[in-house]
């Protein structure tokens, strides 16, 4: 969430104490590209930044329009300008298609590596997701899905949906919260659904502390895997009794079976259609992907595959 301007006026008077005589335009690109993308999604008044590298606004509103140009050029994120009194310019990672395309594409050949598969029709992904810099490449990709949905909470289940979870709400400069299975007496009172999960078929239950989503919130719930849809039905219901909207589900991986699933609006990234003959496991750009590349368009977040 977006913290106090004065907290910017003060970084702003201590680095211009710091700042050793006038800045080339290079070397005010490079401070104004660090904060802009270390804060995603957070307006930041020209102000700030005048005040912070001794410049004059126009002189600010040239640069930002050349770091705009070349972040876009190079498939970086996106720098938005916001006019009025209370405006300022904020900074959003986008992945194009393209790059979507390539990331899954890379996703796709690391799983079908020897040795992914589990009995039960489960894949070996933990040393993908838990890498930083690719599951931060993989948040990011959900927060350009998802930017339309403009979340106030990101929100997954423990425990292996939790790096992907946490690099969203990274993209995405919001908190994240974790659904446990089972209550903690430090966490306070909590609300606990029973949910009937899609692949075993099993009733089971999802917790989380009444403090931990706002009401009226929108939430977006992120997931590594999906199989029959139980627990982000789950999330729906938990959702309802928090007053919180689920603004949208995104998970890394979906199973081709069972095809009819207990949830219908999901973007997932990857399909996961068994073990070949090979021993390798069937997995491929989920057909939400290829009907984006067809399209040769940007996503429609919260929908399902074709």
């Amino acid at each position: 969430m977006a913290a106090p301007h004065h907290t910017d006026a003060a970084a702003a008077r201590g680095a211009r104490e710091r700042r050793p005589g006038r800045l080339r335009r290079g070397e005010r690109m490079v401070v104004m590209a660090h904060r802009l993308m270390a804060t995603p999604h957070r307006l930041i008044s020209l102000a700030t930044f005048a005040d912070l590298l001794g410049a004059a606004k126009s002189t600010i509103s040239e640069d930002l329009a050349f770091l705009r140009g070349v972040l876009e050029r190079f498939g970086l994120g996106r720098v938005e300008t916001v006019a009025g009194a209370a405006g300022g310019v904020r900074y959003s990672p986008h992945r194009t298609p393209q790059q979507i395309r390539a990331l899954v594409e890379d996703l796709c050949a690391r799983l079908r590596e020897p040795g992914r598969t589990l009995p039960g029709g489960f894949l070996i992904t933990t040393d993908l997701i838990s890498a930083p810099a690719l599951a931060a490449e993989i948040g990011e990709v959900f927060a350009t899905v998802f930017e339309d949905a403009r979340p106030d909470v990101v929100l997954t289940m423990e425990v292996k949906g939790i790096p992907l979870a946490l690099m969203t709400a990274r993209a995405f400069n919001v908190p994240l919260v974790t659904i446990r299975r089972g209550g903690r007496v430090t966490e306070g009172p909590s609300v606990t659904v029973n949910y009937v999960s899609g692949s075993s078929r099993m009733v089971q239950s999802m917790t989380l502390p009444l403090r931990a989503v706002p009401e009226g919130a929108r939430v977006l719930f992120i997931d590594d895997f999906l199989r029959g849809g139980g627990t982000a039905r789950g999330v729906y219901d938990l959702m309802r009794e928090c007053r919180a909207e689920v603004a949208g589900i995104g998970v890394l991986v979906e199973t081709e079976q069972p095809a009819d699933k207990m949830v219908d609006r999901y973007v997932a990234l990857l399909t996961y259609a068994g073990v070949g003959a090979d021993g390798s496991a069937l997995v491929h750009p989920s057909r939400w992907i290829l009907s984006m590349m067809d399209a040769g368009t940007g996503p429609e977040a919260g929908t399902r595959r074709p």
